[in-house]
């Protein structure tokens, strides 16, 4: 029986389009896309916005972080790389923008919970207790208190951990309180997989990029596929 594996786009498709931004967020849908990656943070006054980095200069030339600045003085600044930006009408989205597109598209939601929610957990909770999200939809950390917390406040939500090299596969456990965990593909080895096999985890990948040779016939423990190029994943994997 053929199982179906999900191809998340990294930050939208963001091997052709801006990064979190709708324009990478709707080349994705129509690369035929199963859902969405995106990135968290929280601003100085408490709007939870799509945004990688702490640090605002890589994509907008200013020198200050994220949670330094109000939702107002972010829509000031133009997305872009380099000299590009002067001419960019890209904005930072709200959370709740996207997923109001989520929801009118019906697109699923990887939302990656980052480092400026460990201090504005209250903020996190208020949207948890409200927020509808298309089916399929989860949340996902390097940080493990946000993804407890996630856990806590809406058990109905599929929560994954983000492994670094410092995770201890072997204390993988069925009552832990994530569901699934997200590793670079560097991880995909037989015996790491086994271990999540036996514990009951699922396991997404990311950096995939649609020329490896797993992505033809996959373990069991694999529910689904995190990139930059969505398309060159599921022309890999049609191929199968």
């Amino acid at each position: 029986m053929t199982r179906n594996i999900s191809i998340f786009a990294h930050r939208g498709a963001s091997g052709y389009a801006l990064e979190n931004t709708f324009k990478a967020f709707e080349k994705a849908k129509k690369m035929g896309a199963d859902g969405i990656e995106l990135d968290v943070q929280c601003t100085k006054d408490s709007v939870l916005v799509v945004f990688h980095d702490i640090d605002l200069f890589r994509l907008t030339g200013k020198r200050k972080k994220i949670n330094e600045c109000t939702y107002d003085e972010l829509q000031s600044y133009p997305l872009g790389k380099h000299f590009y930006r002067r001419l960019s009408k890209e904005r930072i989205p709200t959370l709740e923008e996207v997923v109001h597109w989520a929801m009118e598209n019906q697109m699923p939601l990887n939302i990656e919970l980052k480092e400026t929610l460990i201090n504005n957990v209250e903020v996190l909770n208020q949207f948890l207790r409200r927020i509808q999200l298309p089916k399929g939809s989860h949340f996902s950390s390097f940080h493990e208190e946000l993804i407890k917390n996630v856990k806590m406040q809406r058990p109905d939500f599929e929560t994954a951990f983000i492994i670094t090299k410092k995770f201890n596969w072997n204390e993988l456990s069925p009552n832990i309180h994530y569901d699934a965990i997200h590793a670079h593909k560097r991880y995909y080895k037989h015996d790491l997989l086994e271990l999540c096999k036996k514990a009951n985890k699922r396991i997404r990948f990311y950096s995939v990029v649609g020329i490896e040779p797993f992505l033809s016939d996959p373990h069991p423990a694999v529910i689904g596929w995190i990139t930059d190029y969505p398309n060159k994943v599921a022309k890999k994997v049609s191929k199968k």
